[in-house]
Order: C-alpha cells, then structure tokens, then sequence
C-alpha cells in the first residue's frame, strides 16, 4: 500500500495548482459491454478558483467528482491534488487524506441525524485529529458563525430548515480546513433565495483561497463562478473563464 510520501507526483502541479486530472478515465461494463462513463478528461483547477461543472444526466459530472475525491478508482489516467496522487492512494491513507484534503457537500447534505448540529461539525475533526479536542468545539463554531448558523449550534438538523442544513454541511466541510472543496449539486434542493446565499457561501470560500468545483444544474452561475467547464458522454466539451471572474 503507497503511503502519502510515496504517492506523490514527480511531475509535481504548479504551485497554485490545487488540482489537476490527466486522461481521466471511468469504464463500467453494463450487459457485457464497456460503457466510458468518463473518457479521457484532463483539468487543472487553481487556488481561488469556482468552477462550475455542467452536463445533462450521464454525461459524467458526479462521476468525475467521485474521481477527484478518491471515492472511486478510475480505469486509467491520474488524479493529483495539492501533489499527492490521489489514484495510488487506498484503504487508510486514502481515508486520512481525504479527510485532511478535501470538502465534500452534497444535495442531501447528510448529516448525521442523532448529532447536534455543532456536533456534525466537530466529527471530521475528530475522525482526522486535526485540532486538539479541547479546541474542536471553539472552532466548530466559529465556523457556524461564519455561515451564519450559529445559533442553531445545539439543535438537531432535523429542526433545520433546507438552507440552514446546507450552511450546516457546508462548515462540516470546512471543519479540516482542506485546500479544496467538491460539491455535488450543493443547491438541487434549495429555492432560489436560499440558493443565491449558498453560491454566495462558494464564491467567498473561492475567495480566501481555496479551489471549489461544483456540479450544478443552476442555469446561471456566472454571478459566482470564475469558470465553466461542460461534460457530455464523458469528455469536456467546453471549459471557458468567465469575464466575471471570483476576485
């Protein structure tokens, strides 16, 4: 099993190169035939950056999101995030880095029912040791804060409404403090008020630094992101920087 040392790239990203994708590929086999769910993308997403990722139903958005996380294995090609080779990774040190490396949002939030929210908040930081324990709480919610959830720190998510479960998920991914955040239809379930503040969230985490790549069906994001890169049958099709670009 490779260890974070030893998976690291040679070939390291550029500095400000949080991620980079080469000849991304992902075949399942459906009644004996391969079916390319992704088939050979490349991608480069810098500190700072939005980029939001369109496609209609299997082009291979959530796919390619599941790849950059390291939830799946792609068939062929390289992931590198932040200089570390994400497809040589496995078992435990996969599951340290992830937790270190990446946010992860997602359309139903997934928050742990039987856990206050400020307590959902404080898990990943327990699970990866990253601040002492007698400081997780403090900064649990701080975070809350910063997403303006604080007081409904102690409630249980099911007392939330949509947008506030979503804040809640939101400064769960935040809890590591991790250079890149992916997030999978972050707003599918949201009306639209509630969805400009949760875009608004994205673009200001772009903003102190960190890449975020968001799958959306939000026919307009041009207000929050700085790029937009289109997926159809597995290949990028479009990959264009907006004029009004995060700054």
């Amino acid at each position: 099993m490779p260890s974070l040392d030893t998976a690291r790239s040679l070939d390291t990203a550029p500095s400000d190169a949080v991620l980079r994708a080469r000849g991304l590929r992902k075949d399942y086999v459906v009644d004996g035939a391969v079916f390319p769910a992704l088939a050979g993308v490349d991608l480069e997403i810098s500190a700072g950056e939005l980029v939001a990722v369109f496609g209609r139903s299997g082009s291979g958005k959530t796919t390619l999101l599941n790849l950059l996380a390291g939830i799946d294995v792609p068939s062929s090609g390289e992931v590198d995030i932040a200089g570390t080779r994400v497809d040589q990774l496995k078992g435990s040190a996969l599951a340290a880095w992830r937790g270190r490396s990446i946010g992860l949002v997602f359309q139903f939030f997934q928050l742990l029912p039987t856990l206050t929210v400020v307590e959902n908040v404080m898990l990943p930081m327990d699970l990866c040791g990253r601040a002492p324990v007698r400081e997780q709480r403090a900064r649990a919610m701080a975070l809350l804060d910063r997403v303006d959830i604080a007081d409904q720190a102690h409630k249980l998510p099911a007392a939330l409404s949509g947008g506030q479960q979503q804040r809640a998920a939101i400064a769960r991914a935040l809890a590591n403090d991790p250079p890149l955040v992916l997030a999978d239809e972050p707003t599918g379930n949201l009306d639209s008020a509630t969805s400009d503040r949760i875009l608004d969230l994205f673009a200001e985490l772009a903003r102190d630094g960190r890449a975020v790549v968001m799958v959306t069906h939000e026919r307009d994001v041009s207000r929050w992101a700085s790029r937009e890169v289109a997926l159809l049958d597995g290949r990028v099709t479009r990959d264009q920087r907006l004029v009004r670009a995060v700054d």
